[in-house]
């Protein structure tokens, strides 16, 4: 279905980010989406909580992460002698035996890239929600945009899965608290991703000159997408 074109005035003008066509793209409905005329690439959605859901996952995703961080992951039985570590833990051990490039890696994409994309999402979240936002949330999103590639807990968690079915037939294995967290951090960091428009926080933020969300008009009219 083709949605209403609102007068010129009234448009936000984008750039394609695949094709580079300047385009209008209107005000959205609810779960409306605009696709690119040229090469229908999604341009904007319109999401039914833009704020509140992101906001709400980010927060449990901080409450994950500590857990993960904090109890061990599993315990380890062998002959009667048992061990257990966390994520940092694990890190310090690779540090200690001669791997000081896998423990850092480790320690950055599993511990301090997704504690810091939680912080900064929080951060911009709350910070966004009473317009006009403060001139420092554009700093903090791109921050978090930057640390969100390398946020890779779902890549750790596939490593444990791995070293889990190698170990099972020489040892003991008690899945901790720890590890159910990291399951759930999996789940939530992508549900994050989806659920969050970085436009929604752009047309909060206040403009030097005192302005919000500027618009303008160019040529192009992107494709809509109504819900059903």
């Amino acid at each position: 279905m083709q949605a209403t074109v609102e007068p010129a005035g009234a448009m936000e003008t984008v750039a394609c980010p695949d094709c580079d066509l300047l385009q209008q793209i209107p005000p959205l409905n609810p779960s409306d989406r605009a696709r690119c005329t040229r090469c229908g690439h999604i341009l904007a959605t319109a999401p039914r909580d833009p704020l509140d859901l992101p906001l709400a996952l980010t927060f449990t995703a901080a409450i994950f992460l500590i857990i993960a961080n904090t109890i061990p992951l599993m315990g380890l039985s062998v002959l009667g002698l048992t061990a257990s570590t966390t994520i940092l833990g694990g890190a310090l051990e690779m540090w200690q035996t001669g791997e000081p490039i896998t423990a850092a890696i480790v320690a950055f994409c599993a511990v301090i890239a997704p504690a810091l994309y939680t912080v900064f999402m929080l951060a911009v979240l709350i910070a966004a929600r009473r317009p006009p936002a403060p001139h420092w949330i554009g700093e903090m999103l791109r921050w978090a945009l930057s640390m969100q590639p390398w946020s890779m807990i779902e890549v750790m968690m596939l490593g444990i899965l791995v070293a889990l079915i190698k170990i099972a037939e020489l040892a003991t294995v008690d899945p901790g608290i720890g590890m159910f967290a990291v399951g759930m951090l999996v789940v939530l960091f992508p549900a994050i991703m989806v659920s969050f428009d970085p436009r929604e926080v752009w047309k909060r933020v206040e403009w030097v000159d005192g302005r919000l969300h500027p618009l303008s008009a160019v040529r192009g009219t992107p494709r809509m997408e109504q819900a059903q």
